[in-house]
């Protein structure tokens, strides 16, 4: 296998890890004015992936900087053309991380509560928009030449408006099956994490959102399909929605611990599957199929990418195996009885 072709499976792994972990992350907090009924339920809600957060998020730096460093003509384009969905994601991102952090910092009703619309409009934000960023990867985008006679294939630029181009029907509604799937996820997560009320509204929640989105996805799957697939992301395609419909059942059934895995394996497959569609192009070109992004002409030097696999091997595993440690650690259900009454006000003498 060439190496450009290895990272670029890399890359889709990293990808898919970040989706498939930090989309039920996203899940939790939009479902916190859905599923809290109050201060404590909230407080169980965070307290689900209040360990784990920070650990999920860290595929999404991986997965850029392996782009930046293995695909520079890639990350270049990608990240001039996507600039203001990216810079919101990244907003986004931010605004809600704080929410995790300093929402316990004051005893103050308004306080949390500004910091729980951060933290749900931070959730939405990204998991809407991933989806609409990566239904134009695979679809194309309008990249072409740059310049009137450009010395190799390598200098290309995007040459459309990014918010009106890429909010189109197609984009939309990979925006829409990000969202829905990523809700059921954290449905999933938060009837496996929680115990009590909490859990069953959470299960029977994940029922209904589920079902829309097994909708959803399979109308933008086979959309995709039509587009730009290929054999081994139609069956690929196909395995991701047969573990939908599985978790789905699962959780009907009160099976928590496979629903979750469902989902996790429906998120992983639909994401190989697009990089599967996307292969051996990148970013695809909608203008002319001969000015798009292809891994071996947006790659990086060989020796480059032969330092990248060396450290890969290395660190890789070791970074896997303190985050399933981390999970391990954490792995045990809480419930509204685990979260203290607040201390009584100071009587003044």
């Amino acid at each position: 296998m060439e190496l450009s072709t290895l990272w670029f499976c890399l890359v889709a792994v990293l990808w898919i890890g970040y989706f498939a972990l930090e989309g039920f992350d996203f899940g939790v907090g939009m479902l916190l004015p859905i599923l809290a009924k109050d201060e404590k339920e909230k407080r169980v809600l965070y307290n689900t992936i209040g360990p784990v957060w920070d650990g999920n998020e860290v595929w999404v730096l991986t997965a850029g900087g392996a782009i930046f460093a293995s695909f520079p003509f890639w990350y270049a384009t990608l990240f001039s053309g996507f600039f203001l969905p990216l810079l919101l994601i990244l907003i986004a991102l931010i605004v809600r991380n704080l929410a995790f952090d300093y929402r316990g910092k004051r005893d103050d009703d308004s306080w949390r509560r500004n910091w729980d619309i951060a933290a749900i409009v931070g959730s939405y934000v990204p998991a809407l928009l991933w989806g609409v960023a990566f239904a134009n990867i695979v679809a194309g985008t309008k990249i072409e030449p740059l310049g009137d006679n450009p010395p190799t294939a390598f200098f290309l630029e995007y040459t459309g408006f990014p918010v009106l181009d890429l909010l189109n029907p197609h984009g939309i509604l990979g925006g829409l099956v990000t969202l829905t799937l990523f809700m059921t996820h954290g449905a999933m997560f938060i009837a496996l994490k929680t115990d009590g009320e909490i859990r069953h509204r959470a299960r029977d929640f994940a029922v209904k959102v589920g079902l829309v989105a097994a909708v959803l996805a399979v109308v933008f799957l086979v959309w995709t399909q039509m587009k730009t697939g290929n054999v081994g992301s139609a069956v690929v395609f196909v395995l991701a929605a047969v573990a939908l419909l599985g978790g789905i059942a699962m959780a009907k059934a009160g099976r928590e611990g496979l629903a979750f895995l469902g989902t996790f394996v429906t998120i992983a497959l639909a994401v190989a599957g697009l990089f599967v569609a996307l292969y051996p192009d990148v970013m695809p070109s909608s203008i002319d199929p001969a000015f798009s992004l292809t891994v071996e002409n947006a790659s990086a030097t060989d020796n480059t990418l032969k330092v990248m696999t060396i450290v890969a091997l290395i660190f890789t595993p070791v970074v896997l195996v303190y985050q399933a440690w981390s999970y391990w650690v954490f792995r045990r259900r809480i419930s509204v009885h685990h979260i203290p009454d607040p201390e009584p006000e100071p009587v003044a003498h």
